[in-house]
């Protein structure tokens, strides 16, 4: 098929690198200059695993391509993804207007039938919004349809996921579109759930913030252990091993980041607003994720006493491992939290470094490795599961400490051997 993709940012570009691998023609559109300029130079705007060698195979085999100009990929394509951003107001819900402007530009672009489809992450009723403001602009009266088709990627696993997803979501009005999306991931051979428009936009606010609810969930479970002296690695693989509940997003730690979690939270907070209930449970799970940033601050203070004047060093900025978004990533705010305390932060991250410059410039000591960081520290906190922190040579990190403090915020370590090796060290809701 040919497919444009409309947003060139992490959804889109990951997308159209992975339609394109599945033998599509893609255009992957964006209004950013700087952006489309890299990409035509072979450099990749983002870090995720695999994404630059997926991309480099399908520019070279023309089956993918990237534009500023809108119009005319429109003209060349049968299918329109809208992947634009839909960034948080301060209320908390999504702002629309990027693709409410997609919107109108599809409508005067197409020159014949065109499946338009949100696979941004929207507040239910957007599909409405869209196919009625293609209806006002689309002055040629030619035939259109709206559908959804919400994404499930995870940054750092995100090829995988699109090749190999759980399931493929897609809600539509008529049967053309149907057969359209369903014929467009048959080579997925994926279970494709069918629903109306309304549905699937419901189907990806309700996942991304049930697994929130997970995490809030263990991360209070942890708290507990904390305070009873037991293990939550064991109280998760207990609950876990239910298979009505699952492993997955059991792990305690500082909290979730990233921006899907605690973005998509938020709006459907409000959608259930707007619909006239009140999502109680949801307003808890950002209370509590809140909050256990707030007590890893007050895990430091319990190991170094008075915080001023000390120096504390931060393993891992990115929210997760593989992936180098800093967008609500609880790392910084733990490092905003310091320094209201006069904490001296140093910080060292595999991947999200420069990003984490242009938001602290100069008030962080950014390191070249982590043996910089742990030198002449006073406590480390590792705060990014990042696989090279499993691997680190602890009696060279405690003689480089001024004092030999660990805070686990990721539970990647072992608290007997930690201790056998001379660390005072603590772990969320570990013993």
């Amino acid at each position: 098929m040919n497919i444009c993709i409309v947003g060139s940012g992490y959804v889109g570009l990951v997308s159209g690198a992975c339609f394109a691998d599945l033998g599509n023609r893609v255009i992957c559109v964006d209004n950013d200059e700087s952006k489309i300029k890299k990409l035509h130079k072979g450099i990749v705007p983002i870090y995720e695993p695999g994404l630059e060698e997926i991309i480099r195979r399908n520019v070279k085999a023309r089956k993918l391509s990237f534009s500023m100009d809108l119009r005319q990929s429109v003209k060349k394509s049968e299918v329109i993804f809208i992947c634009v951003g839909t960034p948080p107001k301060d209320n908390g819900e999504a702002d629309l207007s990027f693709v409410e402007t997609v919107a109108k530009e599809i409508a005067v672009s197409m020159p014949s039938y065109r499946l338009v489809v949100e696979k941004s992450t929207v507040p239910v009723n957007t599909g409405e919004w869209v196919e009625n403001t293609i209806k006002v602009f689309n002055k040629r009266n030619i035939p259109f349809d709206v559908a959804s088709n919400p994404e499930f990627l995870k940054e750092g696993s995100a090829i995988d996921d699109f090749m190999n997803p759980d399931r493929v979501v897609i809600g539509v009005k008529s049967k053309k579109a149907r057969e359209i999306l369903t014929e467009l991931y048959r080579p997925l051979k994926a279970p494709i759930v069918v629903t109306d428009i309304k549905a699937a936009e419901l189907i990806k606010h309700a996942s991304n913030s049930f697994l929130a609810m997970k995490i809030s969930f263990i991360n209070s479970i942890a708290n507990i252990c904390d305070k009873l002296g037991t293990d939550v690695n064991e109280v998760a693989r207990g609950i876990g091993l239910d298979k009505r509940i699952g492993d997955k997003f059991l792990n305690a730690g500082i909290g979730f980041g990233g921006f899907c979690f605690p973005k998509d939270l938020s709006a459907f907070i409000r959608i259930a607003e707007k619909a006239g209930y009140d999502f109680g449970i949801l307003k808890e799970v950002e209370s509590v994720n809140l909050d256990q940033k707030k007590m890893v601050l007050k895990k430091i203070e319990e190991m170094l006493w008075n915080l001023p004047g000390k120096t504390v060093g931060i393993l891992g900025l990115a929210f997760k491992p593989n992936t180098d978004d800093i967008r609500y990533s609880p790392p910084l705010d733990i490092i905003e939290l310091l320094k209201k305390e006069g904490v001296n932060v140093k910080a060292y991250d595999p991947a999200a470094m420069e990003r984490t410059k242009e938001v602290f410039k100069k008030s962080v000591k950014f390191c070249k490795n982590p043996y910089e960081v742990a030198k002449d520290s006073d406590c480390l906190v590792i705060a990014t599961e990042w696989n090279e922190f499993k691997e680190l040579d602890f009696s060279k990190i405690k003689k480089l400490m001024r004092q030999p403090n660990i805070i686990d915020g990721r539970n990647i370590y072992d608290p007997a051997e930690m201790k056998k090796l001379g660390f005072k060290y603590t772990g969320i809701g570990r013993r």
